[in-house]
């Protein structure tokens, strides 16, 4: 499934290099890693609720999740320091170019009344941040076996230096932003 990494160096690497005038290849934007995280607030009653999480994320991405934890005790929240509150996968390489490929053409599509992705998620440091509101939008997901449904923040970490090049580089990409 390299086809999204071959078409990147050969169609998206010299489009850039043309659009904003690159005097070297190294200046050219690239796609560093993708990070799904999804958290939950019930965790702390019920302790399977981390396991269903990490269950789903390896599922979606082909690699094991990992659990976050609470790094501040708050008490309004009845929530402590050390505390599993979440899950999260961190994607390079193969895997990384194989779920931005299944996101944008498989994923993505299916939200119900889909216009395209927000095209105001840029942090200003050429990083882009997409939440999603259910994780049955992915075909890996079985409906029957769904306790919760739960959203997800998904983060597109880029080598660019601004948010209009991480535009044109997701866009290139096959990013499907809304007009």
């Amino acid at each position: 499934m390299a086809r999204l990494k071959t078409v990147y160096n050969s169609e998206v690497a010299p489009a850039l290099m043309k659009k904003f005038e690159y005097k070297s290849p190294m200046q050219i934007p690239r796609l560093d890693k993708i990070v799904l995280n999804i958290g939950a607030g019930d965790a702390k009653e019920n302790a399977k609720v981390i396991d269903t999480i990490i269950a789903d994320l390896t599922l979606i991405t082909g690699q094991k999740a990992v659990p976050t934890y609470a790094k501040k005790s708050v008490a309004n929240f009845k929530l402590r320091a050390g505390q599993k509150i979440g899950a999260k996968v961190t994607l390079r390489g193969e895997r990384m170019y194989e779920f931005i490929d299944r996101l944008f053409n498989l994923s993505l599509p299916r939200v119900r009344d889909f216009k395209g992705i927000n095209p105001n998620g840029f942090d200003g440091r050429g990083n882009y941040s997409l939440g999603l509101k259910e994780q049955l939008i992915f075909p890996e997901i079985e409906y029957d076996k769904v306790e919760k449904i739960r959203g997800m923040d998904i983060v597109f970490v880029t080598t660019a230096k601004t948010d209009e090049e991480a535009r044109e580089l997701l866009s290139l990409m096959g990013a499907p932003f809304a007009k």
